[in-house]
C-alpha cells in the first residue's frame, strides 16, 4: 500500500530500502572504525556525542567543529594528512580546536530527538567555555545554525559549509527524493530498523561502491601534483566510506519531516528546546561555503541563509568552490586554498552587528 501510494520512483526507492534492510547479505562491510589523524584527547563523553580536543595551546577563542551526522564517521573532519580540516585550521593559527563527534545510535538511543542533540551540544559548549566560534559541516551545519539562534550569546562567529538551510531556495537530488517519497515510507524504514536507521543496511542506496576514480575526484590532489592519491589513501577513503553510523529513528524522522518536507528553519517554524527559532536573532559574523557541483546540497540551499539571518550583509562572507560535497571537507585543493582563509576570518576580533 505504501509503494502504491508513491510515485514509481519513490516505490522503486522503497523496494530498494526494504531489500537492503532485510537482505541476509546486508551487513557491515568494514568493522574497524576509521582512525583519526591528528593527536588529541577526549574532553567529554555524553550520550549523543564525544568531544575531541585537538588544541595546541590553552589560549585563544575556542573553535568547535560540528561534524555531520548523516551516514559516515566524523573523521571526515580529520581524514588524513593533507586532507584534514583540523590539521589545516590548526596550521593556520587556530590554537583551540574541538570536534563534536556524534555517536552511532544504539538501540537504547532510538528515541533521541533533535532536542537531545542540541542539549548535548550546549553542554559541550559550556564545557569548552563560551563564546565559541562554531563551524557546522553538512547536517552539522543546520544544527549549528539552530543552536546559534537558540543561544546567540554563546556563539561569536558562525561558519557553515555544505549545509541544507533553505530547501525551497534550490534543488538537489537529496531534496527531490525527500519531497517525492511519502513520509509513511520513511516511517516504515525506521520500523524495519527497529527504531533506527541502520547505516550499513542503507549504504547501497547512495550509489554503487566507490572506485579509484571516485576517491581521486573527492580527495582532489593539489594542481600540479604529479600523481593521483596513493593506493593507501584511496584504500583509507574506501574504508571510511564503508564504515557507517546508525541514526535514532525519532531524530531521523524529525529531520525528514521538519527540514526536508516542511522547511521549518527557513520558514521560522522550527522549535528548539522549547523556543521557536527566529533566524533574525542570529547576528554574529557568518561565513558560508558552498560547493558548485554539490550533489547533496545545492549552493542556493545554503547561500539563502544570508537573507534569513539578522547579521548585517557586510558581516557575511560567501564562497562557492568548484567541487562536490565531500571535497569541501577532505579535498586537498579546498583545504589548501579556502580553509586557511576561513581560519584567518575566524581569528579576527569580534565585530558587533552595530559596528558592521
Amino acid at each position: 500500500m505504501l509503494a502504491a501510494a508513491a510515485s514509481d520512483a519513490a516505490a522503486s526507492c522503497f523496494n530498494e530500502f526494504v531489500h537492503a534492510l532485510v537482505s541476509d547479505e546486508a551487513g557491515l562491510r568494514f568493522t574497524r572504525a576509521p582512525q583519526w589523524t591528528t593527536p588529541h584527547r577526549m574532553a567529554l563523553e555524553l550520550q549523543s556525542l564525544q568531544l575531541r580536543d585537538f588544541s595546541s595551546a590553552p589560549d585563544g577563542v575556542p573553535t568547535l567543529v560540528c561534524a555531520p551526522f548523516a551516514l559516515h564517521a566524523a573523521t571526515v573532519t580529520d581524514f588524513a594528512s593533507g586532507h584534514s580540516l583540523v590539521e589545516t585550521v590548526r596550521a593556520a593559527g587556530l590554537n583551540r580546536v574541538f570536534v563534536a563527534e556524534w555517536r552511532s545510535a544504539t538501540p537504547e538511543m532510538r528515541f533521541l530527538s533533535i532536542d537531545n542533540y542540541l542539549a548535548d551540544l550546549n553542554v559541550a559548549v559550556d564545557a569548552i567555555g563560551s563564546p565559541v566560534d562554531l563551524i557546522g559541516l553538512c547536517h552539522g551545519g543546520w544544527l549549528a545554525l539552530v543552536y546559534a539562534a537558540r543561544f546567540p550569546a554563546k556563539v561569536r562567529r558562525l561558519m557553515l559549509a555544505g549545509a541544507p538551510i533553505d530547501l525551497h531556495a534550490g534543488d538537489s537530488a537529496l531534496s527531490r527524493l525527500a519531497a517525492d517519497v511519502p513520509l509513511a515510507i520513511f516511517d516504515e524504514v525506521v520500523r524495519l530498523g527497529d527504531g533506527r536507521i541502520l547505516g550499513d543496511r542503507v549504504l547501497d542506496l547512495w550509489g554503487p561502491p566507490l572506485n579509484a576514480e571516485d576517491a581521486e575526484r573527492v580527495l582532489k590532489v593539489p594542481s600540479g601534483a604529479s600523481a593521483p592519491p596513493s593506493q593507501d589513501l584511496q584504500k583509507r577513503f574506501r574504508e571510511w566510506y564503508a564504515w557507517t553510523v546508525d541514526l535514532p529513528g525519532t531524530y531521523y524522522l524529525q529531520v525528514v519531516h521538519w527540514l526536508f518536507k516542511e522547511n521549518r528553519i527557513a520558514a521560522g517554524r522550527f522549535v528548539a528546546l522549547g523556543c521557536t527559532i527566529d533566524l533574525a536573532d542570529v547576528k554574529m559574523p557568518m561565513f558560508l561555503l558552498a560547493a558548485r557541483d554539490d550533489e547533496l546540497v545545492s549552493p542556493d540551499q545554503l547561500l539563502a541563509c544570508a537573507g534569513l539571518v539578522g547579521t548585517s550583509k557586510n558581516a557575511i562572507e560567501t564562497m562557492v568552490e568548484p567541487c562536490g560535497h565531500l571535497s569541501l571537507f577532505v579535498g586537498a585543493r579546498t583545504l589548501s586554498r579556502t580553509w586557511p582563509e576561513i581560519a584567518r576570518w575566524l581569528r579576527r576580533e569580534a565585530v558587533t552587528a552595530e559596528a558592521a
